[in-house]
């Protein structure tokens, strides 16, 4: 069977998931993290992808990204899936890939839904019960976006942007955010629309939940 093609369109954001093999860990050490996230500042940069937000979770990966052009985010997560795997191959005296063949992703239509995706993405850790708090995660990018911590990384979306005049107004907006839990059914909504390839959008398909009636 063929695989269905993924629904990318230049400059609108993309949730992007990318789990271990057999959803095994993928990251064994410290240094694992941190050359992974080099990785993907050299691909985004080559490929001409914005990453807005990050998490590497000991056995997946989520990243809110923008592609500039169609074949940007596919060629970004095959550089970065490349090179890491011959890092942690070499590194750890392993064979064949860390990954589970190819990656999932969800184009990101509505705005309203691109804050839900930083939050979601960077509360990772916290649903895991790894931390009680996302500034206490080394490995996701929520200390720069709500805490100024500088990244050559991570760039803002618009719609971060407007949170505010300026950036310890939007970062204030944020943390506010992310303090507010996300609700269950928009944690939902989130996970069918990457784990189908789905896109988010204002108009939600019939098995999503209606968030505006909360139902």
């Amino acid at each position: 069977m063929a695989r269905p093609l993924r629904t990318v369109s230049p400059g609108v954001p993309l949730h992007v998931v990318q789990r271990g093999n057999n959803r095994a860990t993928c990251f064994f050490a410290s240094e694992d993290f941190d050359r992974y996230l080099r990785f993907l500042l050299s691909a985004a940069d080559e490929e001409h992808c914005r990453v807005h937000a990050y998490c590497l979770m000991s056995n997946h990966v989520h990243l809110l990204m923008t592609p500039e052009n169609q074949s940007a985010c596919a060629r970004c997560m095959k550089t970065v899936n490349q090179r890491y795997a011959q890092h942690v191959n070499r590194i750890h005296e392993r064979t064949g890939t860390p990954w589970e063949g190819r990656y999932r992703s969800s184009v990101v239509y509505s705005m309203r839904y691109v804050l839900a995706c930083y939050r979601y993405i960077e509360l990772n850790p916290v649903r895991a019960g790894i931390v009680r708090h996302p500034a206490n995660y080394p490995w996701s990018s929520y200390r720069t976006n709500a805490e100024g911590l500088a990244s050559p990384l991570v760039r803002p979306h618009g719609c971060y942007a407007a949170l505010g005049r300026d950036p310890e107004t939007r970062r204030t907006a944020y943390r506010a955010l992310v303090d507010e839990a996300l609700a269950a059914p928009l944690i939902a909504n989130i996970r069918t629309a990457v784990g189908s390839g789905r896109a988010l959008r204002d108009n939600p398909y019939p098995d999503f939940v209606d968030l505006s009636t909360g139902v």
